[in-house]
Order: C-alpha cells, then structure tokens, then sequence
C-alpha cells in the first residue's frame, strides 16, 4: 500500500513538473559547438628587414643608417615592390654603454641606430629575390618573415560552414543517443577564429640565396548552436 502511494506522489510530481514547464513556456534544448580548420596556400608574404649602424656620435650613427636604409629602399624599388607596401616599423637611436668590470658607472662608448621595415610581398614566388636584394643592398637584420592570405573571407567562409556542419553532426548523433528529436535552431553564434602567418626567423647573413617555402596557412572558425528538443 505504501510503494503504492509513493507512485502516486511520483507520478504527480513529475505531472506538476511538466504542467509548469508548460505554463512557463520553457523549450527543452540542446547546445553544441562546431569548429573546423581549412589549409589554404598563402599568396601573401611580409618579412621585417632592416639596418643597424654604429657611430662615435648619434648623428654619426642616424647618417650612416640612413645612408644604408637608402640602399635598402632603392632595391625594394627595383624588385617593384610598392611605397605603399613598406613601413617603417622601427627608429631608434640609442648609447652604446661599457659596463666596467670594477662596478664602476657604466661609459658611453658609442651610439648605435636602427631602422626598420616591414616589407608585404604579394607575389610570394618572389620573396627569395627580395631578400637576396634588401640584404645585397646593406639590410643587415632581418626577421619576422611571415605568409598569409591577401583575402582570407573565402577560406574563412569555408571554414565557417564546415563548423556549423560539423555542430549539425554532433547535435543529431546527442540527440539520437539521448532519444530525442532535434527541433528548429534557435541561435547561432561564432566565436573565435581565423589565423595568421607563423613566423620564420634568421639572421641576414644566412638569408641569403636560401630558399624559402611559403607552405600553407591555417584558418579556423568556432560555432555554437542551440537547438529546440521536441
């Protein structure tokens, strides 16, 4: 008699449960998220090259560097690069200090001046030339080269709808587990994404006649979709 009337309070509890749920107009729903990756070949190309120069003077030292980052610019003139495709992403002039051994005050032994470039190469088969050229031309530090997309939307679309595909997938697969049908979408949103270049690091001398590949970039998109439950 007694398991019989614990049934009963069961039974009417959960019928109060979803007679709320029901007047409250709460909608059963199922979260997911989708993320996809596409490799595409980059078809742009940026590389940071500069000069460094040393001088009893800091205008000792700024004559001469900017003597050397004349040479530099005329070779990007002559591979055709554009003055609207170089920026000037570092100027400084800083002392040259000796740190004597016996503690005593550091001296200022020299100056020492650097500028650089950042340079964009929109035809990648041509960024080992360019460099054999800026450091031909006196660059005498060069780092930072990088690859990218000049126009990434229809990769990253690509990868944008392969995120939502992929969250369609893993909400029929919960939802067939759980044994439940999927309604209608009720939001989508995107969170993080894109991608960039990785970074190529060396030393201008080595630079030289070294072949250089561009590989591929990655872009990235992540989804979330939450799902009415019928």
């Amino acid at each position: 008699m007694r398991s019989t009337a614990l049934a009963l309070l069961l039974a009417l509890t959960l019928a109060g449960a979803a007679s709320a749920e029901e007047a409250s107009g709460a909608v059963r729903q199922l979260t997911v998220t989708g993320s996809a990756r596409v490799e595409a070949v980059p078809d742009l190309a940026t590389v940071t090259a500069g000069v460094e120069t040393r001088g009893g003077t800091a205008a000792e030292a700024l004559g001469a560097n900017s003597a050397a980052m004349q040479g530099v610019l005329t070779a990007l003139d002559a591979a055709k690069v554009a003055r609207a495709d170089v920026q000037t992403s570092e100027l400084s002039v800083s002392p040259v200090l000796d740190n004597p051994e016996d503690g005593s005050a550091p001296q200022v032994t020299g100056y020492q001046a650097s500028n650089m470039v950042t340079v964009k190469v929109r035809d990648v088969a041509t960024l080992g030339t360019i460099i054999d050229a800026v450091t031909g031309a006196g660059a005498n530090r060069l780092f930072g080269i990088g690859f990218d997309l000049a126009d990434p939307k229809p990769v990253l679309d690509e990868a944008r709808q392969q995120a939502v595909a992929d969250a369609q997938h893993k909400a029929a697969l919960f939802a067939g587990a759980a044994g439940v049908k999927l309604g209608p979408v009720i939001s989508l949103s995107e969170g993080g994404g894109g991608g960039g270049p990785v970074p190529y690091f060396a030393r201008a001398e080595m630079a030289k006649a070294a072949p250089v590949e561009a590989g591929t970039v990655t872009l990235s998109a992540d989804v979330q979709l939450v799902f009415a439950l019928e």
